[in-house]
């Protein structure tokens, strides 16, 4: 059984430890029962995001979280990963939400985690009514105690 989680801070600065990332990703992985995964979380800035968003989604401007998964050949192969997070959009979203910006960030490392795991939502209404995001919440409850 191997999990392992990098995390990268690509010149940005973030209220949370790396190694407090890689816990909550691995708390995850553990809590889907994945035994073997490799995963890569970055934060990364408003213009790297938007970048990526633009090449890879076709959107416009900075989101909070992109993720990239690797499609398994078998089901015994690793999941593999790759997490952006954008730390200025994550402030920006946790004041609007009047929570902490690290709850935040938290939300979105387990968020990007469950789109590597194949999770998805729809983009607007219902979104936070998906599946998705009332595991997401169940998970972020569970790493928060």
């Amino acid at each position: 059984m191997s999990r392992a989680v990098d995390v990268a801070l690509d010149g940005v600065r973030i209220p949370v430890s790396r190694a407090r990332v890689a816990d909550v990703a691995t708390a995850v992985l553990k809590a889907e029962k994945v035994a073997h995964a490799l995963l890569s979380i970055a934060f990364v800035s408003r213009e790297r995001i938007a970048a990526l968003n633009r090449e890879h989604l076709g959107h416009i401007g900075a989101t909070d979280v992109i993720s990239f998964a690797f499609v398994r050949a078998t089901d015994t192969d690793p999941v593999i990963g790759d997490i952006y997070i954008c730390a200025d959009v994550a402030r920006a979203a946790a004041k609007e939400r009047r929570i902490g910006v690290r709850d935040e960030l938290t939300r979105l490392v387990i968020h990007g985690t469950l789109h590597v795991l194949g999770y998805d939502h729809p983009d607007a209404e219902g979104r936070e009514q998906s599946p998705m995001w009332k595991r997401q919440e169940q998970l972020l409850a569970r790493v928060s105690r």
